[in-house]
């Protein structure tokens, strides 16, 4: 089968320049344009997903698209100049090819198809993971919203080990990439799974050494080592960061500094601090009033993993709702714990 994959692709699709390269991952409710600014600026990423756009009735206008992905506006890439694609996440072909055509014609520098998602409320309408059950219905999504984008414009796409198992693994990657895809992301563990470790990056590893076309691994990967490990056992040598990259913001700027053999110093709380203000204020007319605190929360569960003032704080702030008392907060409480720290 692989040998058929990568006759196939060899025809049309180039290998990228020899490198790594890292991709932020996109994660619904905090990896917004946001974090990906913020992040992008502590550099090492190529490249960033937006949270998905759910397509389910009808072709949306842009209004939604430029909602997610305000980047749009600056030529589909974050202030340092980082490319950021639109993700769609849905399973009627035709719809998600047009949805595809207008996001290209907003000026979106590449389109990723979402069959990763393991959220229950996501797969009974039938996006994300669930189409793994389903490869000739992926392939066909794959398909037609590649053959409705400028050849030019990449269309890639992340999926999961499988479904209920990795039984039918390799047929999911041949439906994608023989759909004609650009680049294939691999979560390495099934939707059953959803995020618990461990993640099965061996099974990635004929998939990487065969296929036509890059494999971006994706999974359990909170530090550099991590990601040098992944790619020994992987053989993948490309990586999307996810919950690592929120846990440790310069974890990509580690990961490339490893990788060129340069040792220099983690971020420091004091560095860190200004950002989760940065982030509230950003972020004050993007979300409803009583949601508007929610961000920030749910970026300091991931920090406390790696500093201890995250967990401080966030104990401190969890209850409060409105905009001004967490900027008041982070002002006044943050001082005291880096002070006990």
């Amino acid at each position: 089968m692989y040998a058929c994959v990568a006759m196939i692709n060899s025809q049309t699709i180039k290998h990228p320049p020899t490198g790594h390269r890292l991709v932020l991952a996109p994660m619904e409710g905090v990896v917004d344009s946001v974090m990906r600014d913020l992040l992008t600026k502590i550099g090492g990423y190529d490249r960033c997903v937006t949270e998905f756009v759910r397509i389910s009735q009808t072709v949306l206008p842009p209004r939604v698209f430029y909602r997610l992905c305000p980047e749009l506006l600056s030529n589909g890439r974050t202030p340092t100049g980082t490319p950021v694609f639109v993700q769609l996440l849905g399973s009627n072909p035709d719809l998600m090819a047009r949805n595809a055509q207008v996001a290209e014609g907003l000026g979106a520098p590449g389109i990723d198809l979402n069959f990763g998602c393991p959220a229950k409320t996501v797969n009974k309408s039938h996006g994300g993971a669930v189409l793994l059950k389903t490869p000739d219905l992926l392939h066909a999504v794959c398909s037609e919203v590649r053959d409705a984008v400028a050849p030019e414009v990449p269309v890639t796409a992340k999926i999961r080990l499988g479904f209920e198992d990795d039984g039918q693994f390799e047929a999911i990657v041949n439906a994608a990439v023989t759909g004609g895809i650009s680049e294939l992301t691999i979560h390495a563990k099934t939707r059953r799974q959803g995020y618990r470790p461990p993640a099965h990056w061996a099974r990635l590893a004929q998939i990487a050494k065969e296929s036509a076309i890059p494999i971006i691994a994706n999974g359990e990967l909170w530090s550099p080592g991590d990601v040098v490990r992944c790619g020994q056992v992987s053989h993948c040598e490309h990586f999307m960061l996810a919950r690592g990259a929120l846990c440790r913001p310069d974890l990509a700027r580690a990961v490339r500094h490893t990788w060129q053999g340069v040792d220099t110093p983690a971020m420091t709380w004091t560095e860190v601090f200004p950002l989760l203000q940065i982030y509230l204020r950003s972020n004050a007319n993007a979300y409803e009033p009583r949601h508007a605190c929610n961000p920030l929360k749910q970026w300091l569960v991931y920090l406390k993993h790696y500093f201890p003032q995250a967990g401080a704080l966030f104990a401190a702030v969890k209850r409060i709702k409105d905009f001004d008392d967490m900027d008041r907060a982070l002002e006044t409480i943050e001082p005291e714990i880096s002070k006990a720290a």
